[in-house]
């Protein structure tokens, strides 16, 4: 069973097409639909029980409204009342394709040792199609160091199996941003990750309400992910090459953004980002020595 996980907000004019998008798959698979509302104050709720009376009334969709808390706090909620073996997950602003699960199901069917997939993805911006570029490039089996750099892996493109969830546990809720990042690390440091080269999930982008566009620096909060994954696996012997790996990036994020800091003069972000990056190598050498 597949259960499609849609955490809104105040996303009332675009929630159509994504749940639609869902419902119109040719998948033959048995299949639920997790919309949770996180907090909307933009008559979401109605809208949707009015809407989709008829699914909800069958179990096809289950509206789950909570207090607004971030998306992490909504994909999770979603995951744990999901009946599903695999989870896959739609942003409210995204759309799949209608061949999307259908395409990944027989994929991951033909291909058992990966427990989570991810397809290409059309991306307009503003309402105008355009070109992903190289450094987006999607890849296959391990690629933890180039998911060090950004992120890889689309949330509205992915399934994945509730096994990595029990090993790894899930969304970190303390990420209000870079959330996705901070996961990828945690999956593609241990896992591969299936890929199918064709365009199924279709990616918005460029209106106001979108999280990515209303962060400054999200550097700084890759910093804090590559932070948390070097502490967490410093001490695991199997992981020291991945830690090295991260310890790297964690240094290259740093340079640029303390670069930006100079020329902004917010010398006493540069103290206090110092201090920490000092703190982490001395926990880092000590481990290594």
């Amino acid at each position: 069973m597949i259960s499609t996980v849609i955490p809104t907000y105040n996303r009332i004019k675009v929630i159509e097409r994504a749940v639609n998008s869902v419902l119109n798959q040719d998948t033959t698979e048995e299949h639920e639909i997790i919309i949770v509302d996180d907090g909307s104050t933009d008559g979401t709720e109605t809208y949707i029980k009015n809407k989709y009376r008829n699914e909800i009334e069958s179990n096809k969709i289950k509206y789950i409204k909570i207090p607004h808390s971030g998306v992490s706090r909504a994909r999770n909620v979603g995951i744990t009342h999901s009946r599903g073996e695999w989870i896959a997950f739609l942003d409210s602003d995204d759309e799949w394709l209608k061949q999307k699960l259908t395409s990944q199901i027989n994929y991951l069917r033909a291909h058992p040792e990966y427990l989570i997939c991810h397809t290409d993805e059309i991306w307009i911006k503003n309402g105008k199609r355009i070109n992903q570029g190289k450094k987006h490039l999607k890849q296959e089996g391990w690629f933890f160091e180039p998911s060090l750099k950004i992120c890889l892996i689309s949330p509205s493109s992915v399934i994945i199996n509730k096994k990595i969830f029990e090993a790894i546990g899930l969304f970190d809720e303390s990420f209000k941003v870079v959330e996705d990042y901070e996961l990828w690390l945690r999956i593609t440091s241990r896992y591969q990750v299936g890929y199918i080269d064709e365009k199924l999930t279709i990616k918005y982008g460029g209106h106001s309400d979108q999280l990515s566009s209303q962060i400054n620096g999200i550097e700084k909060y890759r910093m804090n992910a590559l932070e948390k994954f070097i502490k967490e696996n410093m001490n695991k012997s199997e992981m020291i090459g991945a830690v090295k790996l991260a310890m790297e990036e964690y240094i290259r994020k740093y340079k640029i953004y303390i670069n930006g800091c100079i020329k902004r003069g917010k010398y006493s972000e540069i103290n206090s980002l110092k201090a920490k990056k000092d703190r982490l190598i001395d926990l880092l050498t000590a481990v290594v020595v």
